[in-house]
């Protein structure tokens, strides 16, 4: 149960520079209060669980911080530091390393100028490590990511995220060890065979990207059919409200790093 079950989370509080985050459309601007308030309500549900959760400063300068997801891989037996694929988040992923070395004793980093990669296009599962090419992420970067983590037993599979999603995660997310929630449009791939999935509800889309922590699944609010699904099927629901990061294409699995770390 190591790919959902965790002793630690990483946040980082929004940024009023926030309202300047990167964005695929543009749907309104953020309204700051409200994010923060969602975001209390994320790290609370997290603590909830048992979880230590460190939470960190709001970082000015980069607007996407918030977003702590794409700057780490967390493995229980090190952490990778990426490199993302958009110019402007590259200094988030260098203030998360002492963040990181803090709690594990290996940290490792995608080093390669042509490697570009983030972690909203990674899935972990309990058998292998998924991840999605995509704008954010390619195939240097994939390549690098399996290098980094052979050594600790890891297996990367590459797969390809739609046309037009932002992030491979953007579409699907980990359930529990063998069961995958995803949108209808990645799950044709054909990229999940083996595991059980269930698919989002039609029209519902935008809340395939949940997660699954500990005994909660969290989720984003305003999908009823899609919550009545995964409760009808026994997981434990929290929702959490998300239309503030949904204008800067994050949801749950953005706003977190989720680990046990090693002793």
């Amino acid at each position: 149960m190591r790919s959902f079950t965790f002793s630690h989370a990483i946040t980082r509080r929004p940024s009023a520079s926030i309202v300047a985050g990167l964005r695929a459309v543009d749907t309104g601007t953020p309204d700051l209060a409200l994010m923060q308030a969602h975001h209390a309500e994320y790290v609370a549900a997290l603590r909830s669980t048992g979880a230590v959760v460190v939470e960190l400063p709001a970082l000015e300068a980069f607007p996407d911080s918030v977003f702590v997801e794409d700057t780490a891989l967390c493995l229980p037996e090190g952490a990778v530091v990426m490199r993302p694929g958009a110019p402007s988040r590259l200094g988030e992923a260098a203030e998360m390393a002492p963040h990181l070395a803090a709690l594990y004793g290996q940290v490792v980093q995608i080093e390669g100028a042509d490697s570009f990669i983030e972690g909203g296009d990674i899935l972990v599962t309990e058998t292998e490590v998924l991840v999605g090419r995509s704008a954010r992420t390619n195939a240097a970067g994939v390549a690098e990511l399996t290098r980094r983590i052979a050594p600790w037993g890891h297996s990367v599979r590459e797969v390809f995220t739609p046309p037009g999603v932002l992030h491979f995660k953007t579409d699907c997310s980990l359930l529990d060890g063998e069961t995958i929630l995803s949108t209808k449009r990645l799950a044709e791939s054909g990229c999940f065979a083996g595991y059980k999935v269930i698919h989002v509800a039609d029209g519902e889309e935008a809340c395939a990207n949940t997660i699954r922590f500990n005994d909660l699944v969290i989720m984003p609010a305003g999908f009823p059919n899609t919550r009545a699904t995964l409760e009808q099927a026994g997981y434990n629901v929290r929702e959490i409200g998300n239309s503030e990061c949904a204008k800067l294409d994050g949801g749950m699995s953005c706003l977190s790093l989720r680990f046990t770390p090693k002793p």
